[in-house]
């Protein structure tokens, strides 16, 4: 069985490594995507966000280059899921490409809630 990839896009205005790819825990099923795992180098991720079942856009502090990604997931018709930290000013124009939004305090408290909306897309459910 293939797992299905899902791309993580963030801003790099935080420690990105600690607080999000260290606590997201693999959800069943899924393959996570952390781009800036093994190099800080900038690269394209146009193609591989073409080829995801998902993207999972951390939101909490504007960048460019999430922008571009979610404009990119967008128009491959790959469904978007945006997670952001309490008390985050979230742009209400990301209104326009998903209903999904996960507000959280800690990141592993997203952890159930994002597994529910992963599988319920991967049964067909729409996001």
């Amino acid at each position: 069985m293939t797992m299905k990839k899902v791309y993580i896009s963030h801003s790099t205005k935080f420690d990105f490594k600690k607080e999000l790819y260290k606590p997201l825990k693999k959800p069943k099923g899924f393959e996570l995507i952390f781009p800036h795992e093994k190099s800080g180098k900038v690269e394209s991720s146009k193609d591989i966000i073409k080829t995801c079942f998902a993207l999972i856009a951390e939101v909490s502090n504007p960048s460019h280059g999430v922008g571009i990604e979610i404009g990119w997931a967008d128009s491959f018709g790959v469904p978007i899921v945006f997670i952001f930290r309490k008390g985050s000013k979230v742009s209400p124009s990301l209104k326009v490409v998903s209903k999904e939004f996960i507000e959280y305090v800690k990141i592993e408290d997203i952890l159930p809630k994002l597994e529910k909306i992963l599988s319920d897309k991967s049964k067909g459910k729409l996001i």
